[in-house]
């Protein structure tokens, strides 16, 4: 009789079954299992960013460099409260647990909840892990000092903005994205990755690129490489209307390369803007003229304020900031 072949096996796919969980990648279920990795990753949460400034601190002014120390000397502290979002099986929590006062890890997936139970249970640092079950997007989010996350992309953007307007402010965020997502929050003007998510992101909070993560590191290994980044909130926050500021720089984002007279004169953006100013004008008791033509208007401020023929991928926030005061100045307004 002929030989029947076995069912060759991946060395992943024993691993997966040895632990007896099979993780679902559609949610972006990649857990993290190199231990240097995560010990990398804590460190990273007090340490400096910016290793070439630590390394050769005594070259650089003393200004420079008590900058560098005043701004990342915040290491993980023992009355920490920490917020995991997506803790998976616990191998970064029991890390964080053993460090910080508390832990409160959020995670969608009811069989990981229990695995990271039964990792703390009849232990001391069983006290100190509380788990929110549910949609991190829909959750409200508790008090925390620092915030660990390693995030699908599907939900990367959301939780970002979710994050930067939680209030009290928290001291900082140390999450892993996708690499490309990653460098969009860290791009600067001029970059091919500069966009809409990358000002308003920096209009909020200082983001700094810590390191990246190969894709070998996880289980299983993603199809993309990932990068780990660190955002501070500012506090206090810039003075500026985030929804205002974020309706100029939609329009100014939607075609990043052309000119900003041309990114105006879309059809529906100046509907908008026409019932943005006659609303304006009626609240304000200001009549509006017969031969009111808001085409002409946007011109004008634009023209005054010499950003006509400037164009998005190279303005930075000073530039939107003195953007949007001359628009609000006219009385045109983006919500």
């Amino acid at each position: 009789m002929p030989k029947v072949k076995a069912e060759k096996k991946s060395r992943q796919h024993q691993d997966v079954k040895n632990q007896g969980i099979m993780f679902n990648t559609g949610i972006g279920q990649h857990i993290l299992k190199n231990p240097l990795v995560v010990n990398g990753i804590i460190e990273k949460v007090g340490g400096c960013s910016n290793d070439a400034l630590c390394c050769h601190s005594s070259v650089l002014s003393t200004h420079a460099s008590r900058v560098c120390v005043c701004r990342f000397q915040a290491a993980l502290r023992p009355t920490d409260v920490v917020l995991e979002v997506g803790p998976g099986t616990g191998n970064m929590t029991v890390k964080l647990l053993e460090k910080a006062k508390k832990v409160v890890a959020c995670e969608l997936d009811g069989r990981l909840v229990a695995e990271l139970q039964k990792r703390v249970q009849c232990t001391p640092m069983q006290t100190k892990l509380q788990i929110l079950v549910g949609d991190v997007l829909k959750t409200d989010l508790p008090f925390f000092d620092i915030c660990v996350a390693n995030l699908p992309y599907q939900i990367s953007s959301p939780f970002v903005f979710k994050l930067l307007l939680h209030r009290p402010f928290f001291r900082c965020a140390v999450l892993m994205f996708q690499r490309e997502f990653a460098m969009r929050l860290v791009a600067q003007p001029g970059d091919k990755l500069y966009c809409r998510l990358s000002i308003n992101t920096q209009l909020l909070a200082r983001v700094d690129h810590l390191m990246k993560v190969g894709k070998n590191n996880f289980r299983p290994p993603p199809k993309v490489e990932s990068s780990v980044v660190r955002i501070e909130p500012k506090n206090p926050p810039p003075p500026v209307n985030f929804q205002e500021w974020d309706g100029l720089v939609r329009i100014a984002f939607v075609r990043k390369n052309k000119t900003l007279n041309a990114a105006f004169k879309s059809t529906a953006v100046e509907q908008l803007l026409e019932k943005n100013y006659r609303i304006h004008c009626s609240v304000h008791n200001v009549e509006v003229p017969a031969d009111f033509s808001i085409t002409k208007k946007i011109e004008g401020v634009l023209q005054e304020a010499e950003f006509s023929e400037k164009r998005a991928r190279s303005m930075d926030i000073d530039d939107f900031m003195v953007l949007l005061h001359a628009f609000n100045a006219a009385g045109i307004h983006f919500s």
